[in-house]
């Protein structure tokens, strides 16, 4: 099961990557960040880092990657001048809205198969019980 899982998800990765990049110019990870930060206005660097389970170093090199292409913009936090809080652009919007119907299509057509409704609903619910595990006991987060 797990190595089933895992090339499961890296081969639907990279062709949804792919895509996304050929129709787009953008690939999976920031396609994913887009939609979180569209999805939680005022997010900071590190609650995308926690989302991802990705060091927060790294997130903030492709949240820089983002704001270069001028999808993001960093605005001060009144809370805590220690960090941002990100927004996106009315160009990250229109990217976001656009990529989000492709990557939907894709999606959809590589799920377009002969795999049964209630057999792909019974593994989204396996998974999402086991990720909320995960989580909620912060296994496999990132060290720093």
């Amino acid at each position: 099961m797990f190595a089933d899982l895992v090339r499961c998800e890296t081969r639907l990765y990279n062709a949804l990557n792919d895509h996304l990049r050929e129709q787009h110019g953008i690939v999976t990870s920031q396609f994913e960040s887009l939609c979180f930060l569209r999805d939680h206005p005022g997010a900071r660097v590190a609650d995308l880092a926690r989302e991802f389970a990705a060091g927060v170093g790294a997130m903030s090199k492709g949240v820089d990657r983002l704001e270069k292409q001028g999808w993001v913009a960093r605005q001060p936090n009144p809370s805590d001048r220690r960090s941002s809080l990100l927004a996106l652009t009315p160009d990250g919007v229109r990217l976001i809205e656009a990529a989000e119907r492709t990557f939907s299509q894709r999606l959809a057509e590589l799920f377009d198969s002969d795999i049964p409704d209630s057999s792909l609903s019974a593994v989204a619910q396996a998974l999402s019980q086991l990720r909320s595990r995960l989580e909620r006991e912060q296994i496999g987060m990132p060290a720093g």
